[in-house]
């Protein structure tokens, strides 16, 4: 809900139980109001005519508090937008008008040939902010940085910093550290999303899991990117955040052309880290995730069983393997393709291998199917291999830069897909394989960064760094249009690119290369800080860990360990026992009994993975699923507990695995002392109300 004040220089956004609300003075000058709990609009205005204080002319007034800095004026901090013309840079605009359509709000400046309009919407307690800039008046202007927002917070002492580092394999680990004074920037400058970091931060003085106001902020974009939290000279703070790393410039607009940031959206909660995770979850699971509302299946990826040895019958032996075990979509990873029999060649030429399948896809896919299951693909249409068709017959479609060596990693180079010609030979490649078989699911990788990011004949070759994320954005847009049957999932050698951009197209992300469960412990404790348990791929993988630290760990624990999130099998099942078999269908099949409540349910983190036992609630209704795991016991310790959240106090909760009923806040005790026997174990536990 927008709310206007009757001279039309205040606004205010409202959700269920939060507000922002911003002015503009008669100097045009926009400032921030406030950003937190619920006012009025007669709260807000009382807010706009509280004197600015007076400042010595090394400090700016502006700074700290103006809603969306620009470069130029008397500011100091980072700016927003900085554009450059043929005769100046930097921006000193006039407020023209505001609109509003729907719940959106826009407030329009010009400059000189220059337009930029500020857009705010709020999505349940969740504000969306992004900005329009267009040319229409100039030969061309160039957009050296155009961030989507800037947020502002209170006064506050003591703010402590949360984020989300990491690399290949130990993605998302969650880390909170006090913020001192200057600024604290993380990002990515590798063409992606990356590894390294989430596009997420959060901002508390206080709080705990389940108490206290957190100020939390996510950038929906697929490249590379640049989130700067800033505490300035007086203390206050602000965060801005958008789409490229520095300021080397975004892209080159002629007359008549615009740009449109991707959304920066912000969230207030007074709930605790718990809470603004489960308000950040429902915005996801109601505004950003297709189908949100569809549970994922359970699926089989073939790669660790595998790896490129690939043949049809190899891969239908697997199948059925799958398909006895409960596995609703089966998934053959890389090497269908192509001369792909190593990492060394095929990339680029999506048909299918003629000596491993020598009629095609589709004989496979229609005997997966002929299973109960669907069937699935791996594709990286972005990337090609020098040793490939696509390559000797377009050696210039890729990325490089002229008299320089084209760095090779994991033998492949990059697509430059901003290229028209590149999008539309992948379009033709891709809805011609969707088209040849009846495919289900696309696992969409990106397997190395940006390095020679050079476009040579571009007058504007830095605009590929932009370009490329709206031509896959476009390029997802469309399959999914032709093809609305096929689900898709991002990944990017693991969670290389996880944001609420490619989210928003896509219907699940792989979490990690790292399958390890005690591992996925922290990682996908530290991914649920922002993005729900419905988009989480997990796998449950072969033992010892082979692939990544050799560690031994029992069926149990991996299941339990993967049932967290959208349950996934990636292990050899040639090689499984008839027991490991056996007992491998009674965690499937419980999954699929507690699928609704892990993927649609309110999440609640009972004890983080930081030692002994680590446990996750989730809530639908009447329904409660915990999943617990004990990574180390000594002997002589008290039995674990867990305290139950969520639930309705005056209601009587029965645990299936203890037949116990309890009352009020539950407290489980003696079930988690029978339900896990040792070191290294896990156990499920279910409750419904009677």
């Amino acid at each position: 809900m927008v709310d206007i004040a009757e001279n039309g220089r205040t606004w205010l956004l409202s959700g269920p139980n939060s507000s922002y609300a911003l002015h503009l003075t008669e100097a045009d000058e926009l400032l921030h109001l406030h950003w937190g709990p619920s006012i009025a609009l007669a709260d807000a205005e009382a807010l706009a005519v509280r004197p600015l204080p007076d400042y010595w002319p090394f400090e700016s007034v502006l700074d700290g508090r103006e809603e969306y800095p620009v470069e130029g004026g008397p500011r100091f901090v980072r700016p927003a937008l900085s554009v450059r013309t043929e005769e100046r840079r930097g921006t000193e605009w006039t407020f023209e008008a505001y609109e509003t359509e729907g719940d959106e709000l826009r407030l329009r400046f010009g400059d000189a040939g220059l337009a930029v309009t500020l857009h705010y919407r709020m999505r349940g307690d969740v504000v969306e902010r992004w900005v329009t800039v267009g040319n229409q008046g100039h030969a061309r202007v160039e957009l050296l940085r155009a961030d989507p927002a800037t947020w502002t917070l209170p006064d506050r002492e003591g703010w402590r910093l949360s984020q989300l580092h990491g690399r290949w394999a130990a993605e998302s680990l969650l880390t909170r550290a006090p913020l001192t004074h200057g600024e604290k920037v993380i990002g990515s400058r590798r063409g992606h999303t990356g590894h390294q970091h989430l596009p997420w931060v959060a901002l508390d003085t206080d709080a705990t899991e389940e108490r206290g106001e957190v100020y939390g902020c996510a950038l929906g974009w697929s490249g590379s990117w640049r989130i700067g939290v800033a505490q300035l000279p007086d203390a206050r703070v602000q965060i801005t955040g958008g789409a490229g790393y520095d300021d080397s410039g975004l892209l080159m607009l002629a007359e008549g052309e615009s740009y449109t940031s991707p959304v920066f959206a912000g969230l207030w909660s007074d709930g605790g880290f718990g809470g603004a995770s489960r308000a950040w979850h429902a915005y996801q699971r109601a505004y950003v995730i297709p189908d949100a509302d569809r549970d994922r299946p359970v699926l089989f990826n073939s790669w660790e069983a595998t790896n490129f040895d690939i043949s049809e019958e190899q891969q239908a032996t697997l199948a059925r393997r799958a398909a006895a075990i409960g596995v609703e979509l089966f998934v053959v990873d890389d090497g269908w393709f192509g001369a792909r029999t190593s990492d060394r060649a095929g990339l680029g030429d999506w048909t299918p291998n003629p000596d491993r399948f020598p009629n095609g896809l589709k004989p496979l896919a229609d005997y997966v199917h002929a299973l109960g299951m669907q069937f699935g693909i791996w594709v990286e249409p972005e990337m090609v291999n020098p040793d490939s068709d696509l390559y000797r017959a377009h050696p210039d479609w890729v990325q490089y830069q002229p008299g320089r060596k084209r760095t090779e990693l994991r033998n492949q180079l990059v697509l430059n897909l901003a290229r028209e010609d590149v999008q539309e030979y992948l379009w033709e490649q891709l809805d011609g394989l969707l088209s040849s078989a009846p495919v289900d699911y696309v696992k969409w990788d990106f397997n190395r960064c940006f390095t020679d990011a050079g476009w040579p004949g571009e007058a504007y070759p830095q605009r590929l760094w932009v370009d490329h994320v709206r031509a896959l954005y476009a390029l997802l847009d469309r399959l999914r249009a032709a093809h609305p049957g096929v689900a898709f999932e991002s990944c990017s050698g693991g969670g290389g690119r996880i944001d609420l951009g490619v989210m928003s197209r896509t219907d699940q992300v792989w979490t990690s290369d790292n399958t390890d469960p005690l591992d996925r412990l922290h990682i996908q404790h530290g991914f649920s800080q922002i993005h729900p348990a419905r988009i989480m791929a997990a796998w449950v993988t072969d033992s010892p860990n082979t692939q990544l630290n050799g560690r031994v760990s029992s069926l149990r624990l991996r299941f339990v360990s993967a049932m967290a999130g959208v349950l996934g099998v990636g292990g050899d099942l040639a090689e499984w026992t008839e027991e490991e078999l056996a007992e491998a269908k009674e965690w499937v099949e419980l999954y699929k009994g507690i699928r609704p409540v892990v993927q649609r349910g309110e999440q609640y983190r009972l004890r983080p993975p930081e030692g002994g036992l680590s446990a996750v609630q989730y809530v639908l209704g009447g329904e409660t699923v915990v999943l617990a795991c004990l990574q180390a016991q000594h002997y002589g310790e008290p039995a674990p507990a867990l305290r139950l959240r969520g639930l309705d106090p005056a209601a009587a909760y029965e645990c299936r695995e203890t037949g116990e009923v309890h009352r009020g806040a539950v407290l489980l005790h003696h079930g988690l002392r029978t339900g896990l026997r040792g070191d290294l174990d896990a156990a499920v536990f279910r409750l419904r109300r009677i």
